[in-house]
């Protein structure tokens, strides 16, 4: 279940953890069958049960095979463990490593504007605690205060609320990006304004940002423009001066998630002459195989005349690496398999969407209509639903995507919540902007198309597809 649940840009470096623990796990040679049976006698088992602590440890042991041999052999036939350069002999190639990307983070461009102010060794370090509590949004979320005890207890500095806040306004007023070291949204977009050039529809701007924070952010214009005798150009000019300011200034700084800056699909569907081609990415399908090394220690240390305790010890070690090495075969086997019956039920229950590419023709479907199709517990499917992609002709979505409740029309016929959504946001995507659609306009609106709603329903939709309300949709 756990292998099921890994997406496959994360599949690759889970197998890699598994043969770092497992040398008798290995790829399969390009072009060579994958085998992952390996024979034991029958009298095997009976060699490592019984009464093994009175057999005597034997240091007679030269004639036969050496655990630490066959290990050694692995490596120095490329097994992937690296023993250091002593074991493979000094005077060997030179091994060159990946080159490491050097990042340039928020703090780090704070700091390195510190010498900027002239301050001596002591403020400098008052400043470098200042600029440490700040978090990564540009925003300081400390008191004061609290700033003046960690120096005294943390550094043994002594200083004062009023020489703090003197470097930090210090700080706001010289450092880039502007914004930083604010207190609040209201005072980041302060500290942007007083940084331009001061005409007259900045200092508008920022008249309606220190005395109007509130309706601004409501959104209630008119009763701005009336109190600052603006015509609609003016204000137009000045709202779009506040919306270019950026609330979080240290976001430009933001470190991305390799993993999480693209989708690797796991299936991909064709649609060949309207015949639905289903496909595994290939990285869901590894060849692995056991290695051939441990099958021989195996059979080697079965051909023994004398099974001392030692050798019982190494036998025991041996058949629990292949036995797991075969176990995790059979599970990545069985992730494939889950994953292309689960995907093969959802292609046929959802047929006209992946021939037409039209969301209105999804069906209501849930995980138990999957896993009655597939004979699968609720919560394989689950599991499977919530962390893979498919690629199609008409873009890559997540699987969990296909799933919906249904909604019944004024004839009784069911439909997806889907298509519902879908209708709502294009009714809202050509609304007039100036005067939005009421929840309630928008549930006559879907009624009047023949869906049975209420308007509760369509503020759980509208929330869901993160749409807001109608006064904060508002637009000059």
């Amino acid at each position: 279940m756990k292998l099921l649940q890994i997406p496959t840009a994360n599949l690759e470096e889970r197998i890699k953890e598994e043969m770092e623990e497992n040398p008798a796990l290995e790829y399969t040679d390009e072009g060579e069958e994958p085998t992952d049976d390996y024979n034991l006698n029958e009298s095997e088992d009976s060699d490592f049960e019984g009464d093994s602590e009175d057999v005597e440890l034997s240091n007679d042991t030269a004639d036969k095979v050496d655990l630490d041999d066959f290990l050694r052999r692995e490596d120095d036939e490329g097994g992937g463990y690296d023993s250091g350069d002593d074991y493979y002999g000094g005077g060997g190639e030179e091994r060159t490593g990946s080159p490491v990307r050097v990042e340039n983070n928020f703090h780090d461009h704070l700091l390195d504007q510190l010498g900027m102010l002239e301050l001596d060794e002591r403020t400098h370090k008052i400043a470098e605690q200042v600029i440490g509590s700040i978090d990564e949004d540009g925003y300081l979320r400390r008191e004061i205060t609290a700033l003046v005890d960690d120096l005294a207890f943390g550094q043994n500095i002594y200083t004062s609320v009023e020489e703090v806040t003197d470097i930090l306004t210090q700080i706001q007023n010289q450092f880039d990006p502007p914004g930083v070291g604010a207190w609040t949204l209201q005072e980041c977009l302060l500290l942007q304004l007083k940084r331009q050039p001061q005409t007259k529809p900045v200092k508008n701007a920022v008249a309606v940002i220190d005395k109007y924070f509130n309706e601004f952010i409501k959104k209630h214009y008119d009763k701005i423009q009336r109190h600052l005798g603006l015509n609609n150009d003016q204000f137009k000019e000045v709202i779009n001066i506040i919306i270019k300011l950026n609330p979080k200034p240290g976001s430009a700084f933001a470190i991305v998630n390799k993993a999480e800056s693209y989708i690797i699909p796991d299936f991909f569907v064709f649609n060949n002459n309207g015949v639905l081609e289903l496909s595994l990415n290939a990285k869901n399908a590894p060849e692995l195989r056991v290695s051939e090394g441990y099958k021989e220690m195996m059979r080697a240390y079965d051909r023994g005349d004398k099974k001392d305790k030692r050798q019982k010890e190494a036998l025991l070690f041996i058949k629990q690496k292949l036995d797991a090495a075969k176990w995790f075969i059979d599970a990545i086997k069985q992730r494939q398999h889950t994953l292309l019956q689960t995907m093969q039920a959802i292609i046929e229950f959802q047929r006209e969407f992946f021939l037409t590419g039209d969301e209105t023709t999804l069906r209501p479907m849930i995980l138990k209509d999957i896993a009655q199709r597939t004979q699968l517990d609720v919560s394989t499917v689950s599991r499977v639903a919530n962390s893979k992609f498919v690629q199609t002709e008409f873009g890559t979505y997540k699987l969990k995507y296909f799933f919906s409740e249904a909604l019944q029309t004024e004839s009784g016929e069911e439909v997806s919540t889907r298509e519902v959504k879908t209708i709502l946001n294009e009714i809202i995507g050509g609304e007039n902007k100036r005067k939005p659609y009421s929840d309630e306009k928008l549930t006559d609106m879907l009624q009047e198309k023949g869906y049975n709603i209420a308007r509760r329903t369509v503020a759980k939709y509208r929330e869901q597809l993160n749409i807001p309300v109608a006064r904060l949709r508002k637009e000059l």
